[in-house]
């Protein structure tokens, strides 16, 4: 609503000062139009702005303050260079305004050129940029991601933005007691991962007061940063890859993980409860994943042998299909 008043006042100001100053010699209709020609052109470019990053602005601008310094260096020869007022005048514009262009060309595509800490690894004689890394609520609340710092795999910078931490802490102080109790976890997950050697965190405090959900913050954080998301939402993972965001999932990560397991191998799986079906059992392996055994349900309690028939491989995960191994004195009593 407040967008639309600045617009319209931006208009009407527009137009105010062309049909005041009236730089056009047809009268007060043309004046006015110009001004609503102009403001028309800001709001556009204004709407235009928006989906760029602070980054490619800054860039952008710093390209272009470069190349009106190169082109001003070079402008110095040329007034030493004997010829036509004209020709020195035409070359310093051309040099101007080509310069310009390419600096705030280059400014805003490669924004990363202009930032600190590629210059510091410049200088270091290293090129290796800072890899940054965004963590959401849920995969702190999770905890997994303490045991995968810990084994080296994840490098770089992980960044726990401020309103994250908010987040944490509302549900850490939440009256139920299962929410309260996820929200101190995911606290003592930050803290223990913050004293790990060898990896480096830290808190970011930039916000996006126009943006209400949280999610949606750190999809705009990670498009600001270039950084990746880690998580295990699967909401959240597809928003930002729809927003062109890199993601990692950890259960995408825990499933690549799981062991290969092929019709025709034979396990042995503890007897947990009744499946769905009639006569089937249910086992899970260390890792979570579902075994389906088909004449297991007199079974229950109990350790079977049994031969993997099929392997289905779902969003939730993979399930294992099975059925028991029949002892030669069974298989012979049935002949």
């Amino acid at each position: 609503m407040w967008i639309a008043l600045v617009r319209a006042l931006l208009l009407a100001g527009m137009v105010a000062v062309a049909a005041a100053s009236r730089p056009l010699p047809w009268g007060l209709l043309p004046n006015a139009a110009l001004g609503v020609a102009l403001g028309a052109a800001a709001i556009f470019l204004e709407t235009r702005i928006r989906s760029v990053t602070a980054k490619e602005i800054a860039g952008g601008f710093l390209g272009a303050l470069a190349g009106v310094l190169f082109a001003l260096l070079v402008s110095v020869p040329l007034a030493k260079i004997p010829m036509a007022a004209e020709t020195q005048v035409f070359l310093q514009s051309l040099g101007l305004l080509l310069f310009t262009y390419v600096g705030l060309m280059l400014g805003f595509t490669r924004g990363e050129w202009f930032d600190p800490l590629s210059v510091v690894a410049y200088f270091r004689g290293t090129t290796t940029q800072k890899n940054v890394k965004i963590l959401d609520t849920s995969v702190i609340i999770d905890g997994r991601i303490a045991d995968i710092c810990e084994t080296g795999f994840m490098d770089g910078t992980l960044v726990i933005p401020q309103f994250v931490l908010k987040e944490l802490q509302q549900v850490a102080d939440s009256a139920d007691s299962l929410k309260r109790n996820r929200g101190r976890r995911g606290l003592d997950i930050l803290q223990k991962v913050r004293k790990m050697s060898g990896i480096d965190v830290e808190i970011s405090e930039l916000d996006f007061p126009e943006v209400k959900e949280v999610d949606l913050k750190i999809i705009e954080l990670a498009k600001e940063m270039d950084a990746k998301i880690v998580t295990n939402d699967f909401n959240l993972n597809k928003v930002a890859q729809v927003r062109g965001v890199l993601v990692l999932n950890i259960n995408e990560l825990a499933n690549a993980l799981k062991p290969v397991v092929l019709p025709g191998e034979f396990m042995r799986v503890f007897i947990l409860k009744e499946g769905k079906e009639y006569n089937q059992g249910v086992a899970y392996l260390d890792d979570g994943t579902m075994v389906v055994v088909d004449n297991a349900r007199k079974l229950l309690g109990k350790n079977v042998d049994i031969t993997v028939t099929s392997v289905l491989q779902t969003t939730a995960g993979k399930m294992i299909f099975g059925k028991t191994i029949e002892a030669p004195g069974a298989a012979a009593a049935s002949r």
